[in-house]
């Protein structure tokens, strides 16, 4: 769906990245890698978002080595020192000069005009692929429990969907992978039979009740009453 409103497959994957990793610097290889893309694509949409001011481009900082420069120089002779300084000098600068094209880091623009609306449209879309996947994980089980966090309502937490229920395991992996795929992004999560969430529950689980307290988006709730969450 996005993909069609947006123009391209590559640019989804490239905004959902930026916009749900706020604070992260890229550069175009490291994209081409983690998404699965072509390089000149990668380069493209970069350029492009550039251009419409959502990203802003900067180079990366060649600073030198503290660590590499010191580590045991103070042990050698003044000549061994200064010998030592300019070859780490000369592979920093051949460094530079080879890869400089590179390593052009991108980062969010958080001020662009239309920054919140984009964001809410990638928000929608992660809620979306949670929906998509439950059908896909009805298919190979009968979750008690299904809740989507973490990236799924843009908040720092350890998990991104928490299950309740008896899963086949190799399946789960299976259906997750595809999201991950979909949704250009790692996915945590963490599975729990009745038996054990019950147990955890009675001894007020800080894990569990941090899973229920927080903020979240519950796709299934077939627990019993006394057991429900919202």
């Amino acid at each position: 769906m996005l993909s069609h409103l947006l123009g391209s497959n590559a640019r989804v994957k490239i905004l959902k990245l930026f916009l749900l990793n706020g604070e992260e610097k890229y550069y175009i290889r490291q994209i081409a890698r983690d998404l699965g893309l072509q390089v000149n694509s990668v380069r493209r949409e970069l350029e492009n978002l550039e251009k419409f001011g959502l990203l802003l481009a900067e180079p990366a900082s060649y600073q030198i080595d503290d660590y590499l420069l010191n580590n045991n120089i103070n042990s050698k002779s003044g000549e061994e020192n200064r010998l030592e300084k300019a070859k780490l000098m000369e592979k920093k600068e051949l460094k530079k000069e080879t890869t400089k094209q590179e390593k052009k880091y991108y980062r969010l623009n958080k001020n662009f005009v239309l920054y919140n609306e984009i964001k809410a449209l990638i928000t929608k879309s992660q809620i979306l692929a949670g929906k998509n996947f439950i059908k896909s994980l009805q298919k190979i089980s009968q979750p008690k429990y299904l809740a989507l966090t973490g990236i799924f309502v843009n908040q720092d937490f350890p998990i991104d969907i928490f299950i309740v229920g008896r899963v086949n395991r190799k399946k789960l992996e299976k259906t997750i992978s595809d999201l991950q795929k979909e949704i250009g992004k790692e996915i945590n999560y963490s599975i729990m039979d009745l038996k054990e969430f019950n147990y955890r529950q009675e001894i007020t689980d800080i894990f569990v009740y941090d899973i229920m307290q927080c903020k979240k988006i519950t796709l299934i709730n077939d627990l019993s009453p006394e057991n429900k969450y919202g």
